[in-house]
């Protein structure tokens, strides 16, 4: 596998790994090969260990002494829990910035939002919409509600957000009304933004999954 510069080899294996959950070629309860990771990524065996401990902080694997690395339950509460976890998370950050209002966040929130207004194109919108999301995270999320809110979004895969044809459509209206509600000082409906926005997201990643054959309804 060819070497992407700039990103960490661990990261790498958490993609990986998370893809193969998310494909269906890894299900619950199954053992992790690291041999066969480091194989198929070109990588040692010391970024596979280190991808294992964060997927099992983060509630994707668990190791067992002796016996290996084995895919914790994946099913339709795993996938909403996640997602909510990132919205209570995003939310407690959004609701700082409602208190706060400053203007110049304010500001940049409103650019973003205006951008994601205009952008049709799914990748396009995305990268808006994380632009929105940095700019409260960096300014009202501390190091350990960011370290949260990273962990909360291994199951939140980038790359089906960048394509998924429908994202502003269904999404865009959740950061209009997170907008609003931090220029009105409203931080309980900045939270609910946040929450109703990352229900969505479930399920529409749930649908997708459904439509792969990974999970069943």
């Amino acid at each position: 596998m060819p070497k992407k510069y700039g990103v960490k080899e661990k990261d790498l294996v958490v993609t990986h790994v998370v893809n193969m959950v998310l494909t269906g070629r890894l299900r619950s309860g199954d053992r992790l090969d690291r041999n066969e990771i480091a194989s198929e990524l070109g990588l040692s065996r010391v970024p596979v260990q280190e991808a294992v401990v964060q997927l099992e902080h983060d509630g994707i694997l668990s190791t067992r002494y002796h016996r290996g690395a084995f895919v914790e339950r994946f099913d339709e509460s795993t996938v909403r829990e996640h997602h909510e976890l990132y919205g209570v998370l995003c939310g407690l950050a959004s609701g700082r910035a409602a208190t706060a209002s400053e203007p110049t966040v304010l500001a940049d929130l409103e650019a973003a939002t205006a951008q994601m207004r205009s952008g049709r194109d799914s990748r396009q919108f995305d990268s808006y919409a994380r632009r929105f999301r940095s700019t409260i995270n960096g300014e009202y999320a501390g190091p350990r509600l960011q370290a949260a809110i990273d962990a909360s979004q291994t199951l939140i895969p980038h790359t089906f957000w960048q394509s998924y044809l429908q994202h502003r459509d269904q999404l865009l209206p959740f950061y209009e009304s997170e907008l609003t509600a931090i220029r009105d000082r409203d931080p309980d409906a900045a939270r609910a933004a946040c929450a109703q926005r990352s229900d969505v997201m479930a399920c529409a990643l749930l649908t997708e999954l459904v439509r792969r054959g990974v999970l069943r309804r």
